[in-house]
């Protein structure tokens, strides 16, 4: 137990045969389950995840028939540690690239300051931008700040963090089956914890890269994917939290914004036309396209930044 809280470990492991060990050795004490969820693995996962829970009776094998992705994989185990009733439960990664001694302080805000959700931010550690590759930092940084729109905690990033810690209020809170099965599982449950309005921290940690691990993230595969999501639940969440739930006029500013973008864009089609067959530029199309823009900026902006005060209590 920490801090008189149950603490389950959920590790999603994709052939991971070589690190699983080292995960589960290097696990604190104070974890009372180590749940490893074997996502359809090729290699000997499976069979050396049966091996360890003869040496160390924290561990808990579950497996799925198919592939899921990470995201599903971490659904599996926060389910078993939801029905088991578990106060906390950590993601760590059978990659290995979570390091344990972080831990503490990841459990920290939800054992004792009632925050249903800690994350991990690499992304503030001074050395950062050396030891995570220069890619993905950018890529990280594009989606972080995508994500704060999205999602409306706008007081965290490093979005794409897999080292997190969840409290039992918000284990019970979300539809599991509903979440993002692949690389946006990050970014779609921050949107859900808001829609719930769970609490949600930053705790920085320090990036782990180069210990053998072997990385399925393809910034050209995974980046447009991620922000197609994030508009996708960015819709979801404006309709479903400040129209379902609460009706509140941030939606109209939203809306408008958003309408108005639409409409400035088709005149500008239009002028471009024009401008292309004709060699025309009419002006009331141009002031049109001009006033459409701009107001439908600062509509945009107005909703953001009430949705930003809406949600200044969540942290």
């Amino acid at each position: 137990m920490y801090k008189n809280k149950t603490l389950a470990a959920v590790v999603p492991a994709f052939n991971e045969e070589k690190l699983l060990s080292r995960v589960v050795g290097t696990m604190p004490d104070f974890v009372d389950h180590i749940v490893v969820v074997d996502d359809r693995s090729t290699d000997g996962t499976a069979a050396e995840a049966n091996r360890l829970m003869g040496t160390d009776k924290r561990v808990v094998l579950l497996s799925h028939a198919k592939n899921q992705g990470v995201g599903g994989a971490i659904a599996t185990g926060y389910k078993w540690a939801r029905d088991h009733d578990i106060d906390m439960a950590v993601v760590m990664a059978g990659d290995g690239q979570m390091d344990p001694a972080d831990l503490p302080r990841l459990c920290d805000p939800v054992a004792e300051d009632g925050v249903d959700y800690s994350k991990g931010n690499r992304l503030v550690y001074e050395e950062a931008y050396r030891l995570i590759p220069k890619v993905r930092f950018f890529g990280n940084a594009v989606l972080s700040f995508l994500t704060k729109i999205a999602s409306g905690y706008w007081h965290v990033a490093d979005s794409q963090t897999g080292y997190t810690v969840i409290g039992l209020r918000a284990l019970k809170a979300i539809d599991w089956d509903k979440m993002y099965r692949r690389y946006g599982q990050p970014n779609d449950i921050l949107v859900r914890l808001n829609v719930e309005d769970m609490r949600v921290r930053d705790v920085p940690i320090r990036p782990v890269y180069n210990i053998g691990e072997t990385s399925g993230f393809r910034p050209r595969q995974v980046l447009w994917p991620i922000s197609r999501l994030l508009m996708r639940m960015f819709a979801w969440r404006m309709w479903r939290k400040y129209m379902i739930r609460d009706a509140h006029p941030l939606f109209l500013f939203i809306l408008m914004g958003l309408s108005l973008f639409g409409l400035g864009f088709l005149f500008f089609l239009r002028l471009v036309y024009l401008w292309t067959s004709q060699g025309q530029m009419p002006e009331i199309t141009l002031i049109i396209l001009l006033f459409s823009l701009t107001l439908g900026l600062q509509s945009f902006l107005m909703g953001l930044w009430m949705d930003r005060d809406k949600n200044r209590n969540l942290r």
